[in-house]
């Protein structure tokens, strides 16, 4: 019993923390660090991320994710006590809803934002700051993205 006992608290903590990671990714081809060299992703990669994004279902999620976090930092007015990783979450929800085809990691340390990857146009790489700037509780934003349109399959 004893035995049982502590693998589930080993299995509880594991998944806690792994549950309490402040970084989030708008894809899968996202970098695995703010530090990591950008690359463009294929463009099957590309378009798949772009259609799940612009879905009306995956948008509609997205934005219904913005709006209860919004609503629950506003009745507990707490601005300045949001965690890292909800504010991560939460600035993912909102560049993957509004940047379609980007592959982004989003780091968060005490309010402070980094963004890396890549978008595929300039113009939205222009949005990335003000886009994140807009969720409550951002300090500051410092985006390390690149433009990189697509790149064709070498196979297609």
């Amino acid at each position: 019993m004893n035995t049982l006992k502590l693998f589930l608290l080993v299995g509880v903590l594991s998944l806690g923390s792994v549950a309490c990671s402040d970084t989030a990714r708008t894809s899968t081809a996202a970098p695995d660090s703010t530090e990591a060299t950008t690359e463009a992703p294929d463009a099957e990669a590309a378009e798949e991320s772009k259609e799940d994004a612009t879905g009306a279902i995956r948008r509609d999620q997205l934005n219904s994710d913005i709006r209860a976090r919004e609503e629950r930092n506003n009745i507990t007015g707490g601005d300045a006590d949001r965690s890292d990783s909800d504010l991560a979450s939460e600035v993912r929800s909102k560049l993957e809803a509004n940047l379609p085809a980007s592959a982004l990691l989003i780091e968060v340390q005490d309010a402070n934002v980094t963004i890396s990857g890549t978008v595929p146009t300039q113009e939205q790489f222009d949005r990335i700051e003000p886009l994140a700037k807009e969720i409550k509780g951002v300090q500051s934003v410092v985006v390390k993205a690149t433009v990189a349109p697509a790149t064709p399959d070498p196979e297609g």
